[in-house]
């Protein structure tokens, strides 16, 4: 309601109808003079108004409090406008209760204080008697004091009584607008000139300096109870005298901190008030959650220390005033206690006199000689203790079942530990389905993940005894929405305990009659996911995954290992769901201990769902590229540090060792493991500590990579039964994983060499029964422990140094076969390469050696060609060119293909002919009689493969020296063409296809990729000719065209031969 409205409305009308027939009754002295024993002949028509207000022209109770402050706030108001005597020009101005205030006649305090006294308007006295300054609070208190002690009744020791018990108690609630009114009313009526403007004042605040006031309110209320102590006649009062006698000593003086109850007692003990209160007829309407505060804030206030000390009362003063007012009530009988059904103030009196009991036994202070006083009051209330015989009654589960609802329903302020009581103890006392009924209905008291355990552990509870199975589902439910419900860092914290409890998650414990409908759950959640792929909300997807993955975490990581592998693109955005959830992950913490205890449930869900299931490449590099970004570390810890969802080590555990170690490992998965092993290997950078590489079993596997390697020697070979020997195509991926895990390990044992001393002899040992070659891949292991070991043979061809490296005398390397050692060494690697080429002993003066070398090395190229890969393949190229360069490497060319010589510079070609020519007579040799039982059918393959991609790379050194225009049109080429090499390049390239076409037709099998590269010769010459065509003339053209196509003809597949003759027929 807007205040302008109710300060002129109907019920205002009624308040000034009220005073003024009071200000008639009073006549002839003023209203102003009223005296506490005119009251009942005067204050008739007030509480008739007041009543009429509060009572039938109230909608509800709300409304109703409402107007007992308003009503106060105006008397107290016109009281204090009364006493200090305002000026009307500036009220009217300043007073926003001016306009009600100016209707109603002069007031005293008494007329308020007989007015909250008769209407018990106690606890809203006490709201706006806050509202003042410390010193003026206690002003108001004194009057009020005096005003009880003044022909005291036993209405005015309870008024007296309430009011003391409300100030001990915190404020229901902040100050609302009608407390802002009054703060400011009393500022107005009570600042001295200089002090800060109205606006500027606050509500009363006990801090530190106004705990030093002239008088404080501790001394007013015991000197006031102890003065009108005789006054009291009734047990009841007395009761209620004392606990606020004891209350007020312990909270003032003998309480540090704030004590807390379990709220299990504290449900109980208000669960008991309540009960009291609906006996005893006091509970207004049905309005329980009120009465719920109300009997929290009585115990709050029991409990908790008083925000200022004693200023004029000391402790020894306040135990003689509480002793003195104990002995005249035992006197009179007031004391005796019930020895049954005691009243809600003998229950509280007995709670009192235990917690002082208690506090005044741990005393320990010096109390300057006054120690009598003390052991005066602990001995007389001990014998009061005593004397209260009766026991607490508890309160009826009924009554607890009705209080928690109320509290969890209405949000009550001040039980935080009662979700989890309710979700575990109370579940077994109340009726079941009343507790499910609540719980559904404030799923948000229980949004935390500790709580959400609890409630997973009652739901296990349950589904052990007989339980029915649609509230127990009904219950699963709800504890999935409320987990659906969390925050993603406390969903992680939830999936973590409960994947520790069961890798089936929350399923592990249910019957399958309440885990009924979870796989179209799991396939709903996942499917939908997989359709909406990017244009789902990424915070959705996780959020779907989690639900399901909480149920049971082993079910949804087995489909979301499948789905990652069989679904085009799904992997990528299952990973990123993942990374998100890494409370489905193993502990960081020791992974030989978690090991030893459990497999990772990932790598368990992946090793059933797709290891030995993979039917396609396809899937084959979509488990790779799954468990790549698995491996990244994306996931930001608590220190933040940074960890993957997949420990890297953790899949060499699950997938690598156990590959190696089986004596049914097939070749075919081979490749993929090895490439698993090198995506594994990827996530290491050279910053990256790598110290859990160490627990890997590095040695072992060095040695089992290094076996293969060896193995690989005999690729071309009929394969032994049991052996697994990898295949030439893939001889590359493992040499690049065994050197990447080589430098790792090397590293690691670099910094600590003493540690990894006993593993580098042993793999050492093991390795010397390998190949030579095989060692050197080893050597970042072993570093500077061993030496280079090569055949003695090599060392007769290079000058290297005896301090790195050692000759060995090999069965296989005999004398002559030191330049086959040197280009094995050249292909191992460059850095070997430059070593190989600046320690070569050759005499370039003298001829003889020149000419002999060059034939040693094509024999030792022959020997070492048809093991190499394409890497190595390229490296002994490289080789070639550096030693053509520099004149070490002799090919005479010599123009086989054409019966005239052309008039052509061909010096900028020299080294391509030579290296083509070089190759044409290594490939007349292989291919040669002597060595055409050395290769099957996919070994010549192999080798077409390798000689296609030498030629390619010469093609490319060919265009390099022309330019063609990207059009490849003759407008942008000048008439003259001098100083343009295209003519060159045309009777160039004529050379390589005779070459190309030469090596395939001698070739076993005829190989494609020579017939590819003998076809994109010819389309770069068809390019020559469209950029240059004055390069030739027609009557060449056709000449050329003829010669090529006699060429051709001696290819003998009929297919192969057609698609040349059609190609150059296009020239």
């Amino acid at each position: 309601m807007d205040q302008e409205f109710w300060l002129s409305c109907e019920k205002t009308a009624v308040l000034q109808g009220g005073f003024l027939l009071a200000n008639q009754l009073c006549q002839p002295a003023p209203l102003s003079a009223l005296r506490k024993e005119d009251w009942e002949r005067v204050g008739c028509p007030i509480v008739q108004a007041v009543t009429e207000i509060c009572g039938q022209l109230c909608g509800g109770h709300r409304d109703r409090l409402q107007w007992r402050k308003r009503i106060l706030c105006i008397i107290w108001s016109k009281v204090l406008e009364t006493e200090k005597g305002a000026d009307v020009d500036v009220s009217w101005k300043e007073n926003p209760l001016f306009a009600v205030q100016n209707s109603l006649p002069e007031i005293n305090h008494a007329i308020l204080f007989e007015l909250v006294k008769s209407m018990g308007f106690f606890s809203i006295y006490v709201d706006l008697l806050q509202c003042f300054q410390s010193d003026e609070q206690c002003k108001e208190l004194e009057r009020l004091v005096k005003h009880v002690t003044s022909d005291c009744t036993e209405d005015d020791v309870k008024f007296l009584l309430e009011v003391w018990w409300e100030l001990m108690k915190e404020r229901r609630e902040e100050l609302d607008s009608l407390d802002q009114l009054f703060n400011i009313q009393c500022a107005r009526f009570t600042q001295k000139p200089s002090d800060c403007s109205p606006q500027a004042s606050k509500r009363f605040k006990l801090d530190p300096e106004s705990a030093t006031s002239s008088t404080c309110m501790v001394s007013v209320l015991f000197q006031g109870l102890n003065s009108i102590k005789e006054n009291i006649t009734s047990s009841e009062l007395s009761y209620f005298g004392l606990s606020n006698c004891l209350d007020m000593l312990y909270t003032s003086y003998l309480l540090d901190h704030a004590a807390d109850l379990p709220v299990e007692v504290k449900v109980q003990n208000i669960a008991r008030s309540v009960s009291l209160k609906k006996r005893n007829g006091l509970l207004e309407g049905d309005d329980l959650a009120q009465a719920i505060c109300d009997a929290q804030r009585d115990l709050v206030a029991t409990l908790t220390p008083a925000q200022t000390k004693p200023s004029e009362m000391t402790l020894i003063q306040a135990m003689q005033t509480v002793l003195g007012i104990i002995c005249s009530w035992e006197v009179k009988g007031l004391l005796k206690m019930p020895t049954h059904d005691p009243s809600d103030l003998a229950i509280r009196l007995k709670d009192g006199l235990c917690r002082v009991l208690k506090s005044l036994e741990l005393f320990s202070e010096n109390l300057d000689g006054n120690e009598q006083a003390l052991i005066s009051l602990k001995k007389t209330l001990k014998d009061l203790l005593a004397s209260s015989s009766f026991i607490v009654p508890e309160s009826p589960s009924t009554e607890i079942e009705s209080v928690v609802m109320a509290i969890l329903d209405n949000n009550l302020k001040g039980f935080q530990d009662l979700p989890k009581l309710y979700a575990s103890k109370l579940s077994q006392t109340f009726s079941e389905a009343e507790w499910l009924s609540c719980l559904e209905r404030n799923k948000h008291a229980f949004q935390q993940n500790d709580l959400v355990m609890t409630l997973s552990s009652t739901l296990i509870a349950k589904c052990q005894s007989d339980v029915d199975v649609n509230q127990a589902k009904k219950l699963k439910d709800i504890i999935v929405d409320i987990f659906s419900q969390l925050p993603l860092p406390d969903k992680n914290a939830a999936l973590s305990k409960i994947l520790s409890l069961s890798k089936k998650g929350l399923h592990g414990f249910l019957p399958s009659s309440v885990t009924a409908g979870y796989d179209e759950e799991v396939n709903l959640a996942f499917n939908s996911i997989i359709q909406s792929g990017a244009k789902s909300s990424l915070s959705s997807a996780v959020s779907a995954v989690a639900r399901v993955a909480f149920q049971n975490p082993e079910a949804t990581l087995y489909r979301c290992c499948h789905m990652a592998v069989v679904n085009l693109g799904a992997h990528a955005l299952l990973a990123q769901i993942l990374q998100q959830l890494p409370g489905l992950r193993s502990s960081p913490g020791d992974t030989k201990e978690m090991r030893n205890k459990e497999q990772n449930l990932l790598c368990l869900c992946l090793q059933a769902t797709a290891w030995d299931k993979l039917s396609s490449p396809q899937e084959e590099d979509q488990f790779l590229q799954f468990l790549s970004a698995l491996m990244e570390p994306s996931i930001v810890g608590q220190t933040e540090e940074k960890f993957s969802f997949l420990p890297p080590e953790e899949v060499i555990h699950a997938f690598i060792l156990p590959y190696f170690s089986s004596s049914t490992s097939s070749s075919s998965s081979l490749e993929l493991c090895l490439r698993l092993l090198q995506c594994i290997l990827s996530h290491i950078s050279s910053a990256d500590a790598t110290l859990w590489i160490m627990s890997c079993s590095p040695f072992p596997l060095l040695y089992c990579l290094a076996q293969l390697l060896n193995n690989c020697s005999r690729c071309w070979e009929q394969p032994v039964e049991g052996s697994t020997v990898l295949s030439v195509e893939h001889k590359g991926l493992l040499i690049s994983v065994l050197t990447t895990l080589g430098k790792a390990v090397g590293k690691e044992v670099a910094l600590a060499p003493s540690t990894w001393s006993r593993a580098i002899s042993w793999l050492y040992g093991k390795a010397e029964e390998l190949d030579w070659t095989v060692r050197f891949h080893l050597k970042d292991v072993w570093g500077e422990h061993f030496k280079y070991e090569v055949p003695s043979s090599l060392m007769a061809v290079c000058e290297l140094s005896e301090q790195e490296w050692s000759g060995l005398v090999l069965p296989h390397y005999g004398q002559g076969t030191g330049l086959l050692a040197w280009v094995e060494c050249c292909c191992i690697s460059d850095h070997f390469q430059a070593t190989m080429l600046d320690s070569l002993s050759l005499n370039l003066l003298n001829s003889d050696d020149v000419i002999m070398f060059s034939k040693g090395l094509m024999v030792a190229v022959l020997q070492t060609l048809p093991w190499c890969t394409t890497g190595e393949w390229e490296r002994l190229l490289k080789m070639l060119r550096k030693l053509l360069h520099s004149d070490k490497l002799h090919v005479p060319y010599s123009l086989e293909y054409v019966d005239f010589l052309p008039l052509l510079d061909l010096h900028a070609f020299a080294f391509d002919l030579r290296l083509s020519v070089f190759l044409l007579r290594l490939f007349q040799l292989l291919c040669g009689s002597s060595c055409a039982d050395w290769l099957p059918p996919h070994g010549w393959a192999h080798v077409g493969r390798l000689c296609a991609a030498a030629m390619r790379g010469i093609i490319d050194s060919v265009k390099d020296k022309v330019p063609l225009s990207p059009a490849a049109t003759s407008s942008k080429i000048p008439e003259s063409s001098s100083g343009v090499l295209s003519k060159e390049v045309l009777f160039v390239l004529t050379q390589l296809f005779c070459h190309v076409v030469h090596v395939q037709v001698m070739m076993p099998g005829q190989p494609e990729p020579l017939l590819l590269c003998a076809l994109e010769i010819l389309s770069n010459y068809e390019a020559v000719l469209a950029t240059y065509p004055k390069s030739s003339t027609a009557l060449q053209g056709a000449n050329t065209r003829h010669f090529l196509t006699t060429i051709s003809d001696n290819v003998q597949c009929t297919d192969m031969r057609a698609v040349l003759h059609q190609k150059i027929a296009q020239l």
